[in-house]
C-alpha cells in the first residue's frame, strides 16, 4: 500500500502507524476532522473494495496531502517529555 495511497483517497497521516502517541493526538483532531479522517481509512479495508484503485478523480492530489496529525503529535510528544522531567525531579 506504500506508495499508493493517494491513489486510495488517503493522506499519509492516514497511514501512520498508530502507536500510544498517535492515538492521543487523534484524539485531540477537532471533530469534523477526526470524522473526515474515518471514511478514507475504512473503504480500502472493506472486504468489496479491498486494495482497489479508485478513479483518478478521487485520487489525493499531492496538494491535498496535509500532515493534519503533526501539530497533536508535537504537542503530545512535548508534553510527555515535560512529564518525564517532572517525574525525575
Amino acid at each position: 500500500m506504500v506508495g499508493k495511497f493517494n491513489k486510495l483517497g488517503l493522506m499519509r497521516d492516514d497511514t501512520i502507524y498508530e502507536n500510544d502517541g498517535v492515538k492521543e493526538a487523534i484524539g485531540r483532531l477537532p471533530g469534523n476532522l477526526c470524522n473526515d479522517r474515518v471514511f478514507p481509512i475504512k473503504r480500502p479495508l472493506d472486504p468489496g473494495v479491498r486494495q482497489q484503485i479508485l478513479p483518478k478523480e478521487q485520487w489525493t492530489e499531492h496538494e491535498e496531502d496535509k500532515f493534519y496529525l503533526e501539530l497533536y503529535l508535537k504537542e503530545v510528544i512535548k508534553e510527555r517529555k515535560e512529564r518525564e522531567e517532572w517525574a525525575k525531579k
